[in-house]
């Protein structure tokens, strides 16, 4: 499968709400293995399909030892307790902010053959989910920053040097339009 571009701050998709899966087919499958490549090769701990420029509720996740994928996820549960820790996105590569997440979250959803799916997740991989589940609802993790390191942050994305990278993708783009 071909690595894909990804999508960076700036590209409408980003900030579109994904639409929910709804067939299980070789496309999907084709999309979840063009995720995974693109995600390893990046490398990164997750990725949703709009950060590739394709506006379906699917994202694949690589934290420790726990490597897979979920299509339309819910987040079931989160704990009580949080967690604090630096973020960042390989939609803002280069840039990492400290974020309150839950520690531990339950998650479900579908594989890419339809059959259902629930993980848990714990530290890194309860962040990555909630992370890449942001993504498929059209939130990047600095719109969620408390408001003095939010500001740090639009300090910083101003200073940036790239642009954003807005390139055709091979899958559709199912619900946005284009």
């Amino acid at each position: 499968m071909p690595l894909q571009e990804i999508r960076l701050l700036g590209d409408p998709v980003l900030r579109t709400p994904a639409v929910e899966v709804t067939a299980f087919d070789k496309e999907l499958r084709n999309l979840v293995r063009d995720l995974m490549e693109t995600m390893l090769d990046a490398p990164g701990a997750g990725l949703a399909a709009p950060q590739i420029g394709v506006s379906l509720r699917v994202f694949t996740y690589d934290v420790d030892e726990s490597q897979g994928h979920l299509v339309n996820p819910v987040l079931v549960s989160r704990s009580a307790e949080d967690q604090e820790g630096d973020e960042g996105c390989l939609s803002l590569p280069g840039l990492t902010f400290p974020l309150r997440r839950a520690a531990s979250v339950v998650a479900s959803g579908f594989n890419m053959y339809g059959d259902p799916v629930t993980v848990e997740g714990s530290e890194t991989l309860a962040r990555c989910f909630q992370h890449e589940t942001d993504h498929l609802d059209g939130v990047l993790f600095i719109d969620l920053l408390d408001p003095e390191t939010k500001k740090a942050a639009m300090k910083a994305i101003r200073e940036w040097e790239s642009e954003p990278l807005v390139k055709a993708s091979p899958h559709p783009m199912y619900g946005t339009g284009r």
